[in-house]
C-alpha cells in the first residue's frame, strides 16, 4: 500500500476556503481531521483558529460550530418574515448583526421555499434551519431548509406610527393585550408617516440590568393609512400571517384552467340543482335539489341530490395549485373582504356553481325513508347547471308566499319538494337530537367606502336549517362511504366534554337552580333539556354561552372519534371544497375509493394525511380568531361615534380584573375594569362566574343585564372601555335589599351573607 501523502499545515486562507466549501463540517475536529492534523500540530492549530477569531475572520456558533466571520453559520434561528412573489418564505437571523457588525447593516436575505411544509411556518414563526449559501444569484445569498419550528417568540409587532417630533417616533400595538410602546429612531422610520399602520422588527437586547425605557424597534413594512376603514381587517391579515398573495404559476395554473365538458361524466344538466347562499355570497360550493322516492317500496320517502363543486379536478395533487391551498388550510372570511384559499379565476369562476353555466360537480344521492332514516346513497362525478342561485331570503320567502320573479317557476319543481323532504329529515334530526345551542349572530353592514352604516342581528330562518341538514346528511356520507371502503379519511371530529368542565358547569346552573345530573351517559339531549327549561326565561342567553364553552374544540383527525355536537357517530367535511382543504382531501379519497378518475389520493397525501390534519385545525383556528378581531375592530369603529352614551349590556365573561360585556343592540363586546368598580372591594368566584362585594353583598354574575356607560372605543385594538352605571354600588354600601337574594348554603370557605342577582 502506497504511504499516505503528508498534507502541510494549513495557512488563514486554507481554513477560510475549508469553512466555505463544507459548511456542514466545520468543527475544530473536522479541521483537523480534513488537514491531517495530529501529535502537537494540534496545539498550533489551536492558536491558529484563536488567532483567526480574534481578528474577526472566523466565529464560533452552535456546540462549537466554526464559520466565516460576517457569513451566517450552517446552522442557525430565523424568523419568518413574510413570502415573495414565488410563493416562498422569506426569513432573517434571529441572531443579527454578528459579531464586530454594525448596528444597521441589513440582515441577508434568506429563503425557505414552498416544498418545505417541515414545521407548517407562518410570519413570525422561528424555526432551527440548516443554511446553503447561494453564491450564483447576488440577491439570494442563504437557502434555509427546515429542522424544526421552534415555539413562536415573534419580535414583529403591528402598529400604529406616530411621529414625536422630526427625530423620535412611537408605535401603539394594535394587540390590546400588548400595552407596550416601541421607540423608533429617526433612521429606522423608513417611509412611515404620522398615523400609519406598520409592521416593527423589536431589537430589545439582553441585559443583566432592567430596562425602564420603551422598547426600541425598527419598521419593517407601511401597511396604509387608518383613514381607509380597509385598514381594519389588514391588522388582523398581518397579525395572524394570513396569506393574501398567491405564487406566480399559481396564478397560471388557474387561468390556464379549461371550461368544463361532459366527457365520460354523468349528465346532471337536466336536473334543475340550485344555490342557496348569503345575498352577498360570492362562491357557491354546493346545489341541491329533492323529489318524492318514486319507487314504491319507499312509501312517502324522499330522494334528495347534494352537488358540490369539483374542485379536485382544478386542484390536483404536486400542482402549485396545491402547495398554495395546503398552506392556507382554508378561506378567511372579513366583513369587507374574502381572503380566499384558491385564486379567483377558480373560486369565483369555474369551480363556483354559477346559474346557468355549466360546471362540474362531485355529487351525492341519498335515499331517506318516511321516518327520516337514510336507507342508501350513492356518488357520481357528473356535469351539472344550476337552475337558479338564491339568498336565503328570497328562496324562505317563496316558501312563505312572497315569490320573486326568479323563484316562480321553481316552485312547484324546486323550491316545495326541498321543504318536503327538509320535513320528512326533521323527523331523522329530532330522533338522533343533535346541540340544539341559540346563539345570536350580528351581520355587519358597511357602505361602498367601508364604513360601518350599522350591525343587524341574524334572522334565523327555516332556509338555513334546510340546507344545513342537507349538507350534514352528504358529509354523513362521505364519511360513511370511506369507511365502508376501507379508505382514510379527514374526519370532523367533536369529542364529549370533559368532566372537569362538566362539574363546573354543574355547579353554576345548581346556583342558579337548576340541575344537572351526575354519573349519566354524556349525550347533546342532556344539555337540550336544560336548554328547554330556560327557553323563556332571563337566563336563557347565559345558559346557552356557558354550555357553548363546555363543549371540546371540533378538529381534523384521521381517528374518527364521532362527533357529539351532531350526536353522530361519523362525520367528514365534504361540502366546501372552494374553501376548506379537507372537503378537497375528502373529495380525492371518495374519486379514489370509487374509481371516479386518476385524480384521487396519491401517496403523498396518504403519508402526510395527519400531518395535514393537524395543520388544517391550526389553520382553522387562526382564520376564526382573526375573523373576530377583526369584527370586534369594526364593531369599535362604529361604536366610536356613541363614547359617552349609556346601553344596555350583558354579563358576557368575569374575571378578577373586571366584567366583560356585550352590548345589547350591537353585539360589541366591551370590558369594565374592576378598579373603576367604586364603592366595595370585589371578590371573585371563578366556579360561579360572579363578583361579589365585600361590604354591601352586590353580586355581578355572567349573564346579568346591566346599564353601562361607554368611556373608549378603540378601532385599533378592537376595545370597548366601559364604566358600571348602578346606583346601589354608587351609594356606597346601600343595595336595594328588594334586589337580594340568598346565598347557598354549604359551601367550604364561603359566607352565608345575602347577594343581588342583577
Amino acid at each position: 500500500m502506497a504511504p499516505k501523502k503528508d498534507i502541510p499545515f494549513p495557512t488563514q486562507d486554507d481554513v477560510l476556503a475549508y469553512v466555505r466549501e463544507n459548511p456542514s463540517k466545520i468543527s475544530k475536529r473536522d479541521i483537523a481531521r480534513a488537514f491531517q492534523i495530529r501529535g502537537d500540530q494540534r496545539i498550533k492549530l489551536k492558536k491558529l483558529l484563536r488567532e483567526m477569531t480574534e481578528a474577526g475572520q472566523l466565529d464560533k456558533g452552535h456546540k462549537g460550530q466554526i464559520h466565516v466571520s460576517g457569513e451566517l453559520p450552517p446552522v442557525c434561528v430565523v424568523e419568518v418574515t413574510g413570502i415573495d412573489k414565488m410563493g416562498d418564505l422569506t426569513a432573517r437571523p434571529t441572531n443579527w448583526p454578528l459579531k464586530g457588525q454594525p448596528e444597521d447593516t441589513p440582515p441577508p436575505l434568506v429563503t425557505i421555499f414552498a416544498d418545505d411544509k417541515r414545521g407548517n411556518l407562518a410570519r413570525g414563526d422561528q424555526a432551527l434551519v440548516r443554511l446553503t449559501q447561494n453564491r450564483d444569484v447576488k440577491e439570494l445569498r442563504y437557502v434555509a431548509r427546515v429542522i424544526r419550528k421552534l415555539e413562536r417568540t415573534s419580535s414583529l409587532v403591528m402598529g400604529i406610527f406616530r411621529a414625536q417630533d422630526d427625530n423620535v417616533a412611537m408605535v401603539q400595538p394594535t394587540d390590546k393585550k400588548d400595552r407596550n410602546q416601541y421607540l423608533i429612531a429617526r433612521k429606522d422610520w423608513g417611509k412611515a408617516r404620522d398615523g400609519e399602520l406598520v409592521l416593527v422588527d423589536v431589537r430589545e437586547k439582553k441585559s443583566t440590568r432592567r430596562h425602564m425605557g420603551p422598547k426600541r424597534a425598527v419598521v419593517m413594512e407601511c401597511l396604509g393609512t387608518l383613514d381607509d376603514p380597509r385598514s381594519i381587517s389588514l391588522i388582523a391579515i398581518h397579525t395572524h400571517g394570513i396569506l393574501t398573495e398567491f405564487a406566480d404559476q399559481t396564478i397560471e395554473e388557474a387561468q390556464r384552467s379549461v371550461p368544463p365538458v361532459l366527457g365520460n361524466r354523468t349528465d346532471l344538466r337536466d336536473i334543475p340543482l340550485i344555490t342557496v347562499d348569503p345575498a352577498d355570497a360570492r362562491d357557491h360550493d354546493d346545489a341541491i335539489w329533492a323529489e318524492r322516492d318514486p319507487d314504491p317500496k319507499n312509501k312517502d320517502g324522499w330522494h334528495i341530490i347534494v352537488a358540490i363543486a369539483d374542485v379536485a379536478h382544478y386542484v390536483t395533487p404536486g400542482s402549485s395549485l396545491e402547495s398554495d391551498a395546503w398552506k392556507r388550510g382554508n378561506s378567511t372570511y372579513f366583513p369587507d373582504r374574502v381572503v380566499p384559499m384558491l385564486p379567483e379565476a377558480l373560486s369565483n369562476g369555474l369551480c363556483s356553481l354559477q346559474e346557468g353555466e355549466d360546471r362540474y360537480t362531485l355529487a351525492v344521492h341519498i335515499w331517506f325513508d318516511q321516518r327520516g332514516k337514510k336507507i342508501r346513497h350513492k356518488y357520481v362525478r357528473g356535469l351539472m347547471r344550476s337552475a337558479a342561485g338564491l339568498s336565503y331570503e328570497e328562496f324562505q320567502n317563496a316558501h312563505d308566499g312572497k315569490v320573486s320573479q326568479k323563484a316562480r317557476p321553481l316552485m312547484d319543481s324546486v323550491i316545495e319538494p326541498l321543504y318536503g323532504a327538509f320535513a320528512c329529515m326533521q323527523k331523522g334530526r329530532e330522533y338522533r337530537e343533535p346541540l340544539n345551542l341559540v346563539m345570536p349572530e350580528r351581520k355587519i353592514l358597511l357602505d361602498e367606502a367601508g364604513n360601518v352604516t350599522g350591525i343587524h342581528p341574524r334572522k334565523a330562518l327555516d332556509a338555513h336549517k334546510l340546507v344545513e341538514e342537507f349538507m350534514i346528511q352528504a358529509n354523513v356520507a362521505a364519511a360513511e362511504e370511506l369507511e365502508l371502503k376501507g379508505w382514510p379519511c379527514i374526519y370532523r371530529v367533536h369529542e364529549q366534554p370533559s368532566e372537569e368542565k362538566l362539574n363546573n358547569l354543574r355547579e353554576f346552573l345548581g346556583s342558579l337552580g337548576y340541575n344537572f345530573a351526575k354519573g349519566m351517559v354524556q349525550r347533546p339531549k342532556l344539555f337540550n333539556n336544560i336548554l328547554r327549561k330556560v327557553e323563556d326565561t332571563p337566563q336563557r342567553d347565559v345558559i346557552n354561552i356557558i354550555i357553548l364553552r363546555t363543549q371540546s374544540q371540533a378538529v381534523y383527525s384521521t381517528d374518527n372519534l364521532g362527533h357529539f355536537g351532531l350526536s353522530l357517530a361519523r362525520y367528514a367535511h365534504f361540502t366546501s371544497p372552494i374553501r376548506r382543504y379537507a372537503d378537497l382531501m375528502v373529495h380525492r379519497a371518495l374519486i379514489g375509493a370509487l374509481k371516479l378518475g386518476n385524480d384521487g389520493l396519491d401517496k403523498l397525501d396518504r403519508e402526510k394525511l395527519s400531518e395535514t390534519a393537524a395543520h388544517i385545525s391550526k389553520t382553522e383556528r387562526i382564520s376564526m380568531v382573526a375573523e373576530r378581531e377583526c369584527t370586534d375592530r369594526f364593531v369599535a369603529a362604529y361604536m366610536s361615534q356613541h363614547v359617552g352614551e349609556e346601553f344596555t349590556a350583558t354579563i358576557a365573561g368575569v374575571s378578577r380584573a373586571g366584567l366583560f360585556v356585550t352590548f345589547s343592540e350591537s353585539g360589541g363586546d366591551g370590558f369594565i375594569p374592576v378598579s373603576s368598580m367604586v364603592g366595595d372591594y370585589f371578590r371573585h368566584d371563578a366556579e360561579l362566574h360572579l363578583l361579589e362585594g365585600e361590604y354591601t353583598g352586590i353580586v355581578y354574575q355572567l349573564g346579568d343585564s346591566i346599564t353601562v356607560l361607554l368611556k373608549e372605543a378603540n378601532s385599533v385594538t378592537g376595545g370597548l372601555l366601559c364604566q358600571l352605571i348602578d346606583p346601589d354600588l354608587l351609594a356606597k354600601g346601600k343595595p336595594n335589599k328588594a334586589k337580594t337574594r340568598g346565598r347557598t348554603q354549604g359551601r367550604e370557605g364561603r359566607s352565608n351573607r345575602p347577594r343581588r342577582k342583577r
